[in-house]
């Protein structure tokens, strides 16, 4: 894995990367509903299939979250992922992987209405830690042929959803191997919370990814979690981007970061 600054050199994603490119294999993308013994009822995710997919090979998975105003279809309906994916695979340029687009947002009404800051529904984004590893993980690995061990499982997210990846997947290493965090929003745990362990996170990780855009207001929260990595020797991928708390610069980190998966 490369460190923050000299090493690796971000390729700008290239015109049309996400743009429907014409005759080529797509993938599918759908909604399923698994059963929540965190939240008590039935919740719903979207999953994408890659193009090929079959029931007779094993995929890695990539869970990917959204942003405190949206659901499990807000990447759908604003990143459009699939195309993303889609125009990767035909280029050859990803391994094989299961997305799964789930809602972060752990409560018996997990619908973006009402005051989406309301503490209720900002505990709720924490609650979905249990729902994650103890309800949607078990459910996927149950229905779909995906590997199960640490190495083939990704987390990352945007904004709320790139703060519950760092938290999420920082403090459950033995689960996830690969961390992907767009313009982390204020829910990300303080850096020492996160790696209280430095040398043992670092062992451990095959990737941080960490981006935002250099007109974020939010970036200081990006800031005090590279600066930490960067001085306890943490080795994680720094890219600060030209752009603000807006699709551009997450569809790129999904872009650049899917690439470097598994």
């Amino acid at each position: 894995m490369n460190d923050s600054n000299p090493n690796y050199k971000m390729q700008t994603a290239p015109a049309g990367y996400d743009k429907e490119m014409e005759n080529i294999a797509r993938g599918m993308i759908g909604t399923i509903e698994y059963p929540s013994s965190t939240v008590g009822n039935t919740r719903k995710a979207m999953v994408y299939t890659p193009p090929g997919y079959s029931a007779g090979q094993e995929y890695s998975v990539l869970y990917l979250l959204h942003g405190i105003g949206g659901d499990e279809t807000e990447w759908y309906n604003h990143g459009q992922p699939q195309i993303i994916l889609d125009n990767l695979y035909a280029d050859e340029m990803l391994k094989p992987m299961i997305v799964v687009l789930p809602n972060g947002r752990a409560m018996l009404n997990d619908r973006a209405e009402g005051d989406i800051f309301a503490p209720d529904k900002v505990q709720a984004f924490t609650t979905f830690e249990a729902d994650l590893l103890h309800d949607l993980i078990p459910y996927i690995e149950a229905n779909y042929p995906v590997l199960t061990d640490r190495t083939h499982r990704a987390l990352a997210g945007l904004s709320m959803g790139g703060g519950q990846s760092l938290n999420i997947g920082l403090n459950n290493l033995d689960r996830f191997a690969w961390i992907g965090a767009f313009s982390p929003a204020p829910n990300t745990m303080l850096p020492e919370l996160l790696v209280p362990e430095p040398q043992k996170t670092a062992e451990m990780l095959s990737l941080l990814w960490l981006s935002c855009g250099d007109l974020d207001s939010l970036k200081h929260v990006s800031d005090r979690t590279h600066a930490y990595l960067s001085q306890h020797s943490v080795p994680h991928i720094w890219v600060e981007e030209n752009g603000d708390h807006d699709w551009p610069v997450w569809k790129n980190g999904l872009y650049q970061f899917s690439r470097l998966i598994f």
